[in-house]
């Protein structure tokens, strides 16, 4: 298995966690503003990381 999908799997998750986080946070107005754009902020950059992480990584047998 390779090192590098598996982590550009793990980024993707957390980065679709995070992003709904912020969207429940969002709809229900529950956290502060401040705090919903980092986790937003964070969530986009891992999302987008393992997404290319998972596309660039050439599968080797």
């Amino acid at each position: 298995m390779n090192v590098k999908r598996t982590f550009g799997t793990i980024l993707t998750v957390l980065g679709i966690i995070g992003l709904i986080y912020t969207g429940i946070g969002i709809i229900q107005h529950d956290a502060n503003f401040t705090t919903l754009t980092v986790v937003g902020v964070i969530a986009i950059i891992f999302f987008l990381t393992g997404i290319s992480l998972v596309r660039t990584t050439k599968d080797e047998a």
